[in-house]
């Protein structure tokens, strides 16, 4: 029986996830991931990818999405945590992600001075507007916040085990999942019957065109192309060295570009999650790579 074994929101793009038992499945995503963005004075969006110690901010934000509270992870000399009351009245502005324009409810100075000073560069924290209708494309169109691309991004630990063989083959460390930055974590556990479940085999979940979980279901919209933030340790804010990428340029190439680990999946009908949920596969296709 495949199940989910890790649930994980990601409050503020780029910043660290919330392990969560529970949570609401909304057609944007898990309940309140990456419905915040760090900008630039300019309105460009920031990510790991240039901005590596956003890993090192810690968002949790309440259940009804009306309060926020900024924490630091640094180990020593970490600055106080930074309380918010969620503004959604505010003036929209304009917003720069991956180069299309979508607007964005500035959360204030206070929140612009905490990020710039854990940052060292001038920030502004923006908050998706309840009107806020951006189309994903893919094999299963669906929307989302500020995601890089589909709504929710499933991967097994079937998948981490091979290019921990990978890693290991090369006397290279395993990696752990975070670096990754998944929302669902499947995994395969035993029922005592002859023969391996598919959340045991590696990347099976590039397979999955259609499957219920819980009381939601979701559609396969692509691969999930990697890009430098899997280079970044997720505990330090820091890039590390070539790994992940370099090993699996080795076996996961796609021949559209990049190399790909885990899938991404547009939400077909919302509903409540938890961890121990069953994932029934409903739909099976060919993979892509």
């Amino acid at each position: 029986m495949a199940t989910v074994v890790e649930l994980i929101t990601y409050p503020v793009k780029g910043c660290a996830g919330t392990s969560l038992d529970r949570t609401h499945l909304t057609p944007a995503g898990l309940a309140h991931d990456r419905s915040f963005m760090v900008v630039g004075v300019d309105g460009v969006y920031r990510t790991q990818r240039r901005d590596p110690r956003l890993a090192l901010v810690r968002p949790t934000v309440s259940a009804d999405g009306t309060r926020l509270t900024l924490a630091s992870a640094e180990p020593e000399g970490g600055r106080g945590a930074l309380h918010l009351d969620v503004t959604t009245s505010a003036p929209r502005r304009d917003v720069d992600l991956f180069g299309a324009t979508y607007q964005g409810i500035d959360q204030g100075d206070e929140a612009a001075a905490w990020l710039t000073d854990f940052l060292g560069a001038p920030s502004r924290l923006v908050r998706v507007p309840p009107e806020h209708d951006r189309k994903t494309d893919g094999l299963t169109p669906g929307t989302t916040g500020y995601a890089d691309s589909g709504a929710v991004h499933v991967l097994s630990r079937a998948s981490l085990a091979r290019l921990h063989t990978r890693l290991a083959e090369r006397g290279a460390p395993p990696l752990a999942m975070g670096r990754f930055r998944p929302n669902i974590v499947v995994d395969s556990v035993p029922r005592g019957r002859q023969g391996a479940d598919w959340a045991a085999e590696p990347h099976a979940e590039d397979r999955i065109r259609r499957a219920a979980i819980g009381a939601a279901e979701l559609g396969y919209t692509k691969l999930a192309v990697r890009c430098a933030v899997t280079l970044v340790d997720q505990e330090a804010g820091a890039r590390g060295g070539p790994e992940p990428l370099r090993t699996l340029a080795d076996y996961r190439r796609f021949s559209a570009g990049g190399v790909v680990f885990g899938a991404k999946f547009a939400v077909v009908r919302p509903g409540e999650l938890s961890v121990g949920d069953e994932v029934a596969v409903e739909e099976w296709g060919e993979a892509e790579a």
